[in-house]
């Protein structure tokens, strides 16, 4: 449309909608949505551990401090000269501000049967984890003093040699000190989809 001379006004056009097709999702700004992301590495099975740490005393030759106990799917080997393994926990939580201080600490791998250990340290919004601890059979780490599960299939004792901040988690790489088998042959307690499994044979 041609304007008149002096005309101002603009000809209007009337607004159009793009329409997406409701059988196509929209993009995520990223790539990849946290529903996605959750769902594909939901289907890669891990092995289950139990993480312990012992708070550091209140003062020079005080009472020990309490024992901390986080379980973990997020753990791997990283190398063998030197032997270093990793653990992923999340930024904040009491045991990554634990290991933020205190750089020795454990790692019981959980056998088939130690499914409620698991699942009650894993539990969140808990004050204290003395009560966790209290009817577990385990013995203390001599290097690290932290506890280690009695049945477990493989225990280690740790020095954290680096902390990595990852996303909302902290990864943290530990040089092995101390490693031992318990239970060697039993099954283990693997998690897959969001469950605790138990491996068939």
């Amino acid at each position: 449309m041609r304007r008149a001379r002096g005309d101002s006004s603009v000809p209007t056009v009337p607004p159009t909608t793009p329409v997406t097709p409701l059988s196509v999702p929209a993009p995520h700004a990223e790539g990849v949505s946290n529903d996605e992301f959750r769902a594909a590495m939901s289907r890669l099975a891990a092995g289950v551990c139990l993480i312990t740490a012992q708070e550091p005393p209140l003062s020079a030759g005080g009472p020990r401090g309490e024992d901390v106990g986080m379980t973990a799917t997020a753990f791997m080997s990283v190398s063998l000269e030197p032997p270093l393994v990793l653990v992923s926990v999340r930024e904040g939580s009491r045991m990554d501000d634990l290991l933020a201080e205190q750089p020795l600490w454990a790692v019981s791998v959980l056998a088939d049967h130690q499914l409620q250990i698991a699942s009650r340290f894993s539990m969140k919004n808990r004050i204290s984890d003395r009560l966790l601890f209290a009817d577990l059979p385990h013995t203390r780490g001599g290097v690290s003093g932290a506890p280690l599960l009695s049945g477990a299939l493989a225990t280690l004792e740790c020095r954290t040699e680096n902390r990595v901040e990852a996303g909302d988690h902290t990864l943290v790489v530990g040089h092995v000190l101390t490693a031992a088998q318990p239970a060697p042959d039993s099954p283990p307690l693997t998690y897959f989809r969001g469950r605790y499994r138990h491996l068939a044979p």
